[in-house]
């Protein structure tokens, strides 16, 4: 149904902006389902997530890659977050159209000055808060939405220290009429995206990486519990998977429990590192080498 990207300067309002627009839906007409996305969903403190470029480039990946799981044409998903990366409003943009879905960003206009103020009175407060020093960094690299960009169109901008934040106020109820208004072919104000065959491309290669991935993994643990049982229990010189694949070297019995758990961390694995680099193998002999090289360097160190 629709992607709505929460963007403001840390201590803006952004999380009241959220939850005043998911009410604001909820007591509107649409029937789709609401929810937010943000850091508390994964109970990632801000100071931790923010306090290096590798822990902040981690969180972006962890808020993507829900959004993606998430966004659908059955509901409404809001991302609440600094959001403050033009480039990174982009990537969520693209995941709203390779769906198909309407888009906007929800934008907390507050002047540097209040939001320091307003971080430092949390801070008295015991509430939580964001550290000078990273609050200071996430200032100074924030980058405003532009109505311009595609990305950062159409913009909602709520004014929180002047006007504060409320389910009735202009922003919200502007974004809650673009969000809900029923389209037809006379409709000029509200845009839903199209995806394209690049996007749409994309994803199919992901689901037939992600499928071939499962598929190879899954008949490299069944060959290793075949050969230790055919072994009966006596030792393994090596399992080999045909021609072209290293041997699988196991100098213990592994039991089913331990094969699947190691199956399973080896999929996250490799699900982590497609959000940020290359995508999962796409054949199903370079999932198994992958998955026997990483089984050789685990077992090897459990012996």
């Amino acid at each position: 149904m629709a992607l709505v990207v929460i963007c403001g300067q840390p201590c803006s309002g952004k999380s009241m902006a959220a939850l005043c627009l998911a009410e604001a839906l909820k007591e509107s007409e649409s029937k789709d389902t609401v929810r937010i996305i943000d850091e508390t969903l994964f109970h990632l403190d801000h100071n931790q997530s923010y306090a290096n470029m590798t822990a902040e480039k981690n969180l972006r990946g962890v808020l993507r890659s829900e959004v993606d799981r998430s966004v659908s044409k059955d509901n409404i998903i809001i991302v609440d977050s600094l959001n403050s990366i033009k480039g990174y409003r982009y990537e969520l943009w693209c995941l709203a159209r390779a769906t198909g879905i309407r888009y906007c960003v929800l934008y907390c206009d507050v002047e540097e000055t209040h939001c320091r103020k307003w971080n430092e009175e949390r801070q008295v407060k015991g509430e939580v808060a964001y550290d000078d020093k990273i609050f200071e960094d996430l200032v100074r690299r924030f980058e405003k939405p532009d109505r311009r960009n595609r990305w950062d169109s159409p913009l909602f901008e709520l004014w929180p220290h002047k006007n504060g934040i409320e389910k009735s106020s202009d922003a919200i109820l502007d974004a809650v009429s673009y969000l809900t208004k029923k389209v037809d072919s006379k409709s000029r104000d509200v845009k839903i995206l199209q995806p394209t065959i690049a996007t749409q491309n994309t994803r199919l290669s992901e689901a037939n990486s992600l499928y071939e991935l499962d598929r190879a993994t899954q008949e490299v643990t069944n060959a290793i519990v075949e050969a230790q049982s055919n072994a009966l229990g006596g030792p393994l010189n090596g399992i080999s998977l045909g021609q072209g694949l290293p041997n699988i070297n196991i100098s213990r019995s592994v039991g089913l429990p331990e094969l699947r758990r190691l199956r399973r961390t080896f999929m996250k694995l490799t699900g982590q590192t497609s959000l940020s680099g290359r995508p999962p193998p796409s054949d199903a002999d370079s999932a198994k080498r992958m998955f026997v090289n990483y089984l050789n360097r685990e077992l090897d160190t459990t012996a």
